[in-house]
Parts: structure tokens; sequence; C-alpha cells
């Protein structure tokens, strides 16, 4: 682990996700130097997709300081795909909207994200890294185990 950056893995999980009643939760944890720090919570009728996104979002709000660079890891290609890509930015040119047309899905918690991305942080300080879901890193397991935690609390 590099002492030089604040390292995060998060990740979202969501029992019933195609279900109108379900249960979801988003984990976090969050490392720097001899700092450690494991976030979860959760929501009654979500997605997966939602609890990714509060995943980052909780344990962005959670950093005291905007000096030092940030390495978020997660095994969401929905997330990991929009700033590898950009989309937000094509996004907002077209008024929330998709490449088809639609509105773009979870429009509150991007703008949120980006919002502490672009602000708090400074997108430029961010490392977005995607890591494959259960491969076996310490961390991405962690924070699924968290996420799991979180949605069967709610």
């Amino acid at each position: 682990m590099a002492d030089d950056k604040i390292i995060i893995y998060t990740d979202g999980a969501c029992s019933n996700n195609q279900e109108r009643i379900n249960s979801g939760g988003w984990g976090a944890v969050l490392l720097y130097k001899d700092h450690y720090k494991e976030l979860f919570g959760g929501e009654k009728n979500t997605t997966n997709n939602r609890m990714e996104l509060m995943a980052i979002i909780k344990a962005l709000e959670e950093l005291k300081t905007d000096k030092i660079p940030v390495s978020i890891h997660s095994d969401s290609a929905y997330i990991m795909n929009c700033f590898k890509d950009k989309w937000y930015e094509k996004w907002r040119k077209n008024g929330w909207q998709n490449s088809k047309k639609q509105p773009v899905e979870n429009k509150d918690l991007w703008e949120k994200l980006l919002g502490l991305a672009e602000n708090k942080i400074g997108l430029d300080k961010i490392t977005w890294v995607k890591v494959k879901g259960h491969s076996g890193d310490k961390y991405n397991e962690l924070a699924d185990a968290l996420a799991r935690k979180g949605a069967e609390k709610n």
C-alpha cells in the first residue's frame, strides 16, 4: 500500500435486486498510512448500482483533506466505465440523458458523487481502479462483506 495515497475499496450489494421489495447495502474500507476505517450502511427498495454509488459517496464524505491523492478501487464496471470513458461529460452536455436519449439512472447520486469528486477532492487527484470481484483481493472482499452486512441491517 502506498503511503502517499488514500486507498478506498468500495462495494454495493442488493438482495432481490430485481424485485420491488428488496434490501441493499454498501461498504467501504479506507486506508492511509496507519489509519484504517470501515463504513457500511443500507437501504430498502434500492438497486445494486445505487449501493455501489453510495459506497463511494460515503467514503469520500469521510475524507478530511483534499491535499492527498485518492485511489478508489471498485468491482463495479458501471462506475469504473463512467469515469474511464467520461460518460458524465456527455450526460451533462445532453441534459442528463444517456446515449439512448433516456434519462440517466441514479442522476441524484451521480450528481452528488461528481460534486464530491470535483469540488471536495479534485478529479485530477482521484485514480479509478477496476478490481475483479470475488477474486481474493483482501480489501475488496472486506468491502463486499460490509455491503452485505449493510443490507442485512436494514
